[in-house]
């Protein structure tokens, strides 16, 4: 039976990607799990790989979904998209970058910040 938790991320994730999609990126693959870790979305814009972390928060008060994804998280983002880019050679061909997707509730409604180009290598 899947927890409260699980049901938002889903929810979240769900969101994130319709959105992203309504950006003109291509989803690729979803939860792309490795020992390193896990890659909630796979995307593809023009010639970049898109690794997407999808954060949610229904409150702000123990800060942003966006501040949520530090240096430790960087960390094993970097670590599963390189395990990633090691399996998949033609996508080793192209750029790459991190995004992240910040969602927050608001009137319950899903407020959607899309940070491109989150984080560096």
């Amino acid at each position: 039976m899947p927890t409260d938790k699980k049901i938002s991320g889903d929810q979240a994730e769900n969101a994130a990607c319709d959105y992203l999609q309504s950006q003109g990126l291509t989803l690729i693959e979803r939860n792309f799990l490795c020992k390193r870790g896990e890659i909630d979305l796979i995307m593809r814009q023009a010639d970049t790989t898109v690794f997407v972390e999808v954060r949610y928060r229904r409150s702000s008060q123990f800060g942003s979904a966006a501040e949520s994804v530090d240096w430790r998280k960087q960390e094993k983002l970097l670590a599963t998209a390189e395990h990633y880019l090691q399996s998949h050679p033609k996508a080793a061909k192209n750029a790459c970058r991190f995004d992240v997707v910040a969602l927050t509730t608001q009137n319950q409604q899903h407020k959607i910040d899309w940070i491109v180009d989150a984080f560096q290598a």
